[in-house]
């Protein structure tokens, strides 16, 4: 059996606590990701998907439940702990690239090591070089993401998403603003990367053909999870061994 990645148990989720207008935007979650899994979330506007990424990518905290990613209970942990965490084990894909725009795209690759280890080395250069050529970018290493089209940019999104071997790679609508061509060239290298390295990949979309595509699909409405549809193996290393489905 595969390792959880991640492992959610009666999460709940917040705002306003404590004061007049609380609102509770998650109703006690439970979900669980295995390594190797590729994984739909799909819902409604409002559902709480963009929460639930967010606690699952350990940019906010449950207001209550159990969280653990990688094995790794969050529950003790202060903001150093959970800033290593995310750091080492998330890669993050969105819809809007947030690369720097002042900055090249082996640059922008090549942020997350700097910014874990302070300074540029050569081997977060040679790694930055070496993901830039698997999502067809190499020859672009120079150029600013203002110098690239949009389909391009979220190649370089990825790769930066990747940069420090992730063991989930979080990706919110990251398909959104591409034409259809670019969105699958996106869609096939994410699937690319989830085979090769077994890292869990949970991809938000509203785009049912992307959906169906993927091993299983989580359906959120109003805080919380109504459906679980398996579309291939029932496990993540059947998954794998076949390949992505077509």
């Amino acid at each position: 059996m595969s390792e959880s990645i991640v492992e959610l148990k009666g999460v709940r989720k917040s705002y306003g606590v404590g004061s007049a207008v609380e609102s509770e935007v998650l109703h006690g979650i439970d979900l669980r990701l295995r390594e190797g899994e590729f994984v739909a979330l799909v819902g409604p506007s409002g559902s709480g998907k963009s929460t639930l990424l967010n606690l699952i990518g350990l940019l906010e905290r449950p207001t209550s439940g159990h969280v653990a990613i990688a094995g790794r209970p969050i529950e003790g942990l202060d903001e150093a702990g959970i800033t290593e965490l995310r750091g080492r084990t998330i890669g993050f894909v969105f819809q809007f690239h947030h690369l720097l725009p002042a900055f090249s795209a082996l640059e922008n690759v090549m942020m997350p090591a700097i910014i874990e280890r302070g300074v540029p080395d050569d081997e977060a250069e040679r790694r930055a070089r070496e993901l830039l050529a698997r999502v067809g970018l190499a020859g672009a290493e120079r150029k600013k993401p203002g110098q690239l089209s949009g389909g391009m940019q979220q190649r370089v999104a990825i790769a930066r998403a990747l940069s420090l071997s992730p063991r989930l790679i979080l990706a919110d609508e990251p398909t959104g603003n591409l034409d259809t061509k670019s969105a699958e060239d996106v869609f096939e290298l994410l699937l690319e990367f989830n085979r090769d390295t077994r890292a869990a990949c949970l991809i938000v979309t509203h785009d049912p053909r992307l959906a169906a595509r993927c091993q299983r699909k989580i359906e959120i409405v109003d805080g919380r999870i109504v459906d679980g549809v398996s579309f291939g193996p029932t496990s993540a290393d059947e998954y794998a061994m076949r390949g992505s489905p077509r």
